[in-house]
């Protein structure tokens, strides 16, 4: 029986101690590796999604939640604000670029954003199907919107009210698609693009509609604002404005001021996100410590189970000695057996946090329409294998110190 085959059948032998420990091992290597993949897709979300967008402006409430409703779109907006102020401020000749966004609709749970034709500069997206938007009720769909819906050029949909799937608030307005982007990897592949008169009109024609059910159809209502583009801007609102500086040294300046002499509120969305980052990294660091207190554990485990397989089979290895084995050869039976539990382990953890994550982000993506998962790097998975085969060295060689000092002659006469 070769040395190999031994080392199986000594797993084989004690079933217990092998499940036991490959399972610790492996929660460990899975707690690790998720961690890790958490971290990451959490890091490339943050830094991806923000664009060319240096500054957000909306109404008074929360930045964070702003930086989230206006940039990562996985929240509720603060509230409104008058479209006349937002083209006020963005006059100020430290801006490269001011972006409207007015929302507060979806179809299928996809957002709907009111906005120009500028916005898709902030994520650099170019069109793969169809043309630009040219007049009202016309939208351009993001790539994973019109690849999960199967949309395509020429299709329409009522859009509804709210950020929530519903059937129960649905405009009577239909949307045309007369676009598709191309895929960005960015926050704009799980949005639906139109302009601001789109956004005003449907709700203004609710609002008529449900003036008129109210004192009748003969009484005077405000038009629409179909077919007034010269007045299309006067008096509404936007949801918040996107901006990009012509220098870094409007960060410091324009913020505060907004701040101080206006009622709205300006937030920087990167300065927001890294709190927020820090914030999480107090939980994953915490986990991290557990994964890594997990794997001590299990390797500890590992040596004992080894060191006792020696111990409790020393009168066979002996036996195995005056048959010719060298001490390299024992040697290598423990090692084998070491290295086939955290091959197994690795191989188990991997699994098993493929298994996890593809669940939570299942959810975010149910949720928030959006597939966060960012594959981890190559390097990160030998980082962990080359800790955990440190471990499972450091364990084989605690575990082949009685193989090392064996007596031969005394074992055999103790054992007879």
């Amino acid at each position: 029986m070769t040395i190999w085959k031994i080392s199986i059948q000594n797993l084989r032998s004690k079933p217990f101690y092998t499940f036991l420990s490959v399972f610790s091992l492996a929660l460990s290597i899975a707690l690790l590796l998720g961690i890790q993949q958490l971290e990451t897709s959490f890091k490339y979300q943050m830094e991806n999604n923000l664009g060319d967008i240096d500054l957000v402006i909306g109404a008074k409430g929360s930045p964070l939640q702003l930086v989230l409703a206006s940039v990562l779109h996985m929240d509720n907006p603060t509230g409104n604000i008058p479209y006349e102020d937002a083209k006020k401020v963005s006059k100020n000749p430290m801006i490269k670029s001011a972006v409207p966004i007015s929302y507060g609709d979806n179809y299928k749970g996809y957002r709907i954003v009111g906005t120009t034709n500028e916005f898709a500069n902030f994520y650099h997206a170019a069109l793969e199907k169809g043309q630009a938007i040219k007049k009202s009720m016309e939208v351009i769909l993001g790539h994973t919107v019109a690849e999960k819906l199967q949309l395509k050029i020429g299709d329409t949909f009522l859009s509804s009210h709210g950020l929530v799937d519903n059937d129960i608030e649905k405009h009577s307005e239909s949307l045309k698609v007369v676009g598709i982007y191309k895929p960005t990897q960015k926050v704009i592949d799980r949005l639906i693009i139109t302009n601001l008169e789109s956004i005003w009109d449907v709700h203004h024609t609710e609002d008529e509609h449900e003036h008129e059910d109210e004192h009748g159809p003969g009484h005077e209502h405000k038009e629409s604002h179909i077919g007034h583009p010269e007045d299309v801007y006067e008096g509404n609102e936007i949801t918040s404005l996107l901006i990009s500086f012509r220098n870094p040294s409007a960060l410091l300046a324009l913020p505060r001021r907004i701040n101080k002499q206006t009622n709205m509120q300006a937030a920087l969305p990167k300065y927001e996100l890294d709190r927020l980052y820090k914030y999480t990294g107090v939980g994953v660091k915490t986990i991290s410590w557990i994964a890594y207190m997990i794997l001590v554990i299990s390797c500890m485990t590992i040596f004992i189970s080894l060191y006792k397989m020696v111990k409790e089979h020393a009168f066979d290895l002996a036996l195995l000695r005056t048959y010719g084995a060298s001490n390299f050869q024992l040697i290598r039976m423990v090692g084998y057996e070491g290295c086939i539990i955290g091959l197994l382990a690795f191989l188990l953890g991997i699994l098993l946090s493929k298994m996890g994550l593809y669940f939570m982000f299942k959810i975010v993506e149910t949720e928030y329409k959006q597939n966060m998962l960012h594959e981890l790097p190559f390097t990160e998975f030998l980082q962990i294998g080359a800790l955990v085969l440190i471990m499972i060295l450091t364990s084989i060689s605690l575990a082949i110190y009685p193989i090392i000092k064996m007596n031969i002659s005394t074992i055999l006469s103790h054992e007879k």
